[in-house]
């Protein structure tokens, strides 16, 4: 309790007089992670609209692949990421081992696959008489495929949240792609574990505090959207 109390204690001082450049960390963070998160957006919205609504030969087989990449560690992210940015790996050339690029690299694969197999599930929910009925009425695949997203647009509200939260907490990727450098590379997760091994416990609660009240007001801000949205279609 008194680790707890000390924490929220330092939290808020960091937080009246930007000590310990906390807002430049969480600056940091809030653009690493919500780069990212736009990236798998962009990646994963258009390919689980695709294995959900889309008919081709082994498709169950893509939809089972994609499924047991929930399960995919970060940190093996992290280290195939590094892998390729490495200075001698193929994209080693890009020098992008150790910059905030290479966190969002690594951010956007393990947001990814949530943000596949989410949006997956939702459209495969409205598809089915849903689907019929807009083709009966005359509408082309794509024309299908967009309403079909239209009317799962929670589920892909819910998916961007969880993307966000797996991109914004992860550690073990982002200290192997990224450093944990000072002023560079440094972002909250990763001062987290920096704080605990150095043994300052009450700023490690601190920055933690203002981690759980980013993810929150990010998760905040989407579901009322989500909610909106949804009073919207009922209104």
């Amino acid at each position: 309790m008194h680790w707890i109390l000390e924490g929220i204690t330092t939290a808020i001082r960091m937080l009246a007089t930007g000590e310990g450049e906390i807002y430049e960390i969480a600056w940091l963070t809030v653009r690493v992670s919500g780069s990212a998160t736009l990236l798998s957006v962009l990646l994963g919205v258009p390919l689980g609209a695709y294995l959900g609504l889309v008919r081709f030969p082994g498709r169950q087989a893509v939809r089972a692949v994609v499924n047991s990449t929930l399960g995919l560690p970060p940190v093996v992210v992290g280290l195939w990421v590094s892998l390729f940015l490495w200075r001698s790996g193929p994209l080693g050339g890009l020098r992008l081992m150790y910059t905030p690029y290479a966190l969002v690299i690594a951010g956007c694969l393990i947001a990814l696959p949530r943000v596949t197999a989410l949006t997956m599930a939702g459209v495969m929910q409205v598809e089915g008489g849903l689907a019929l009925h807009i083709r009966a009425l005359g509408a082309n695949k794509w024309q299908t495929i967009w309403l079909v997203i239209r009317e799962a647009r929670l589920s892909i509200l819910a998916a961007v949240m969880a993307g966000f939260g797996s991109a914004v907490a992860e550690v073990g990727a982002a200290m192997a792609v990224g450093g944990n450098i000072r002023g560079h590379t440094r972002v909250l997760s990763t001062a987290i574990v920096l704080e605990v091994n150095r043994g300052n416990f009450a700023v490690a609660v601190a920055l933690g505090f203002i981690l759980l009240t980013l993810s929150y007001g990010v998760a905040l801000i989407l579901t009322a959207m989500q909610q909106g949205r949804l009073w919207n279609a009922h209104g």
